[in-house]
């Protein structure tokens, strides 16, 4: 959560917070520290689905990491205002397990991610991703971009 000096609910503590998921949960596989850093209600919401609760959160960044055993998200840019925040990640990985019902294609991606975290008492109570999808899936060779 927030450093000793930075007191939670002000932009820069629910920027720590929000910045937790991406660089500890998401890169470090510390999916424990869901539970420090996202209220019990939890809702996520992105292009795979939405989700509701730390439980089915926690189960959603298992299969992502068993599909991209070396997932990572770079967190580019952070901008807070208020209590919500908003960040520019850069996600890579290598497909090296199934993911979306398609077999290991041991193809790396690498890929712009927007990412909107509402904070609620210096916890995340609700997100919203955006990852880019076409790209990930045209670089892993699972479809092809349409041409233009």
């Amino acid at each position: 959560m927030a450093s000793a000096s930075t007191p939670p609910g002000t932009p820069e503590g629910n920027e720590l917070v929000a910045r937790r998921f991406p660089e500890e949960v998401a890169t470090e596989g510390n999916i424990d520290a869901i539970d420090e850093i996202c209220t019990e209600d939890v809702a996520d919401h992105s292009p795979l689905g939405e989700t509701k609760g730390r439980e089915e959160l926690k189960e959603d960044i298992r299969g992502l990491r068993e599909a991209f055993s070396d997932f990572s998200a770079t967190v580019e840019d952070v901008v807070s205002n208020d209590d919500l925040v908003a960040m520019h990640v850069t996600l890579r990985g290598t497909h090296d397990g199934e993911f979306m019902g398609t077999e290991a294609t041991g193809k790396t991606f690498e890929v712009g991610n927007m990412v909107f975290s509402r904070i609620e008492n210096g916890l995340i109570a609700e997100r919203w991703v955006q990852p880019d999808m076409l790209g990930m899936l045209d670089q892993l060779g699972i479809v092809e971009k349409p041409e233009m």
